[in-house]
């Protein structure tokens, strides 16, 4: 069983996030569009009214404003102005391929730091696997989450990584797993 789920999504969508799990944290990342306001205040005022943490992409400033639960900081952000937030509740969470953006992502604050792609990915053929995953998790205290080709066929490597927190994007919006899926 895992304590957390991390979805990403590029638009909000009700229905979508309504068949969710409750316990499945939602992380709003749109790089493709300027970000709507009024879209970004339904999304927010939603999660909250399920009581699901939600995060936004690389954006500070709307972060504070529409009361997020953190902001998530991609890997190709290498600025270092997050490290002193000090809002109460707020989580600073963000994503690394390699061992050198994990050592950023210290830098900045991230409490967890999504390490990806584990497995294979139509977008990426390149992946760490379990062993390179667990090499590059032991070098950190921070809490390392596995991202990037998780499926129902692999799920059960990630026991050997020894997570409590995965993060998906195409398995979860094809079946929806529940915070209870995985072997633990």
């Amino acid at each position: 069983m895992f304590k957390s789920i991390y979805y990403y999504i590029d638009k909000f969508n009700r229905d979508e996030i309504d068949k969710l799990d409750r316990l499945i944290s939602i992380i709003y990342r749109n790089y493709s569009n300027k970000f709507s306001e009024k879209e970004i205040k339904h999304l927010v005022d939603f999660c909250k009214s399920q009581r699901r943490k939600v995060y936004i992409s690389n954006n500070l400033k709307l972060a504070l404003k529409f009361n997020f639960n953190g902001i998530y900081i991609p890997s190709f952000n290498k600025i270092l102005k997050y490290k002193n937030i000090y809002k109460r509740g707020f989580e600073i969470i963000g994503s690394a391929h390699n061992i050198m953006e994990v050592l950023n992502k210290e830098k900045q604050g991230c409490s967890k730091i999504f390490l990806c792609p584990i497995f294979k990915t139509k977008k990426n053929e390149n992946s760490l696997g379990v062993t390179k995953f667990n090499l590059i998790k032991l070098n950190t205290k921070k809490d390392i989450v596995p991202l990037g080709g998780i499926n129902e066929s692999n799920i059960k490597r990630i026991n050997l990584c020894g997570v409590k927190n995965i993060g998906a994007i195409s398995w979860i919006k094809k079946n929806g797993p529940s915070i209870n899926t995985g072997p633990f």
